[in-house]
């Protein structure tokens, strides 16, 4: 199944942190229901503890969602196909495990709550209950935060020179590279720096890197932005609608009118624009040429 630009990255992790600080902070939680015990990825300590913990704070690392209770962190990461739903007046029975996208439910003390969804058969939403959020294997390798004060373009610069030949469409969505962009942003990112996704990292200098650098900063505040004060059902129409090439192939480009052109790949693909990216010409799509031959 391809990425469709509605997979959760920074921006809308960020906007999901932001209203969920709003609704958790200062309230109790009063219990957690695991219905797919696949995604409880930890056991020590059990999600239970958590219950009657006065939430603390809600933070983002990357893609990870942090709600903070009582000295223990309640970690998600959405993944493909994961969502939270936030519900005013959550069920008073628990839920029985069933088939449905139903994860894992959290209710507080005057009765709402969030939810946590999958949907399709990939299961690989992620919940961890830990002492400290480096204890999670993906966020103790993450990268620098984008949107950090401390990320300079002489950061990135170092990044992309240590990235050597590696292709810069990779480098920008690696989480040990830079946290929070993923398949969709960085197309987005790329697009508007008019740079071609198989450019080599370590010849981004100079003028390209520091265009570079700012494209970064504007597709991503701009989006989180957008986001800000959205509901979280309407984050992902929130997404798709602010994308310039990601999901859009065959599309006009929104900048020249050139056709969005894409790359295929087994899982995944990327889209771009020809006359703003690579000088009028097609990028190799390996996977058509492999079903050719």
């Amino acid at each position: 199944m391809r990425q469709t630009g509605v997979v959760p990255e920074l921006p809308e992790v960020e906007a999901l942190a932001s209203d969920l600080r709003h609704r958790l902070v200062g309230r109790a939680i009063a219990r957690v229901d695991t219905v797919a015990f696949n995604v409880l990825k930890t056991f020590d300590p059990p999600v239970t503890a958590l219950s009657g913990l006065l939430v603390d704070g809600v933070h983002r690392h990357g893609k990870f969602l942090d709600v903070d209770a009582g000295g223990l962190h309640l970690v998600t990461h959405l993944a493909r196909g994961g969502w939270l739903r936030w519900r005013d007046e959550q069920p008073a029975a628990p839920p029985r495990p069933g088939k449905g996208p139903l994860a894992l439910r959290v209710v507080l003390d005057d009765g709402s709550g969030f939810d946590l969804t999958e949907a399709g058969t990939k299961k690989r939403l992620a919940v961890y209950v830990v002492s400290e959020p480096s204890a999670v294997p993906g966020i103790e390798k993450l990268g620098p935060d984008p949107l950090d004060d401390a990320f300079t373009v002489d950061v990135l610069d170092e990044i992309l020179r240590s990235a050597g030949r590696a292709q810069i469409k990779g480098v920008l969505r690696s989480q040990s590279t830079i946290a929070g962009i993923g398949n969709a942003y960085s197309d987005e990112i790329l697009h508007v720096a008019r740079m071609s996704p198989f450019k080599p990292a370590s010849s981004v200098t100079g003028d390209d890197l520091r265009h570079l650098y700012e494209s970064m900063q504007t597709t991503l505040r701009d989006a989180v932005a957008r986001s800000d004060g959205v509901a979280a059902a309407d984050l992902k129409k929130e997404k798709r609608s602010g994308l310039r090439v990601h999901g859009r192939a065959g599309l006009p480009c929104p900048v020249c009118g050139d056709t969005v052109a894409e790359v295929s790949f087994a899982d995944s693909s990327l889209q771009y624009c020809p006359t703003c990216q690579t000088g009028g010409k097609p990028l190799a799509d390996r996977r058509l040429s492999r079903l050719l031959k």
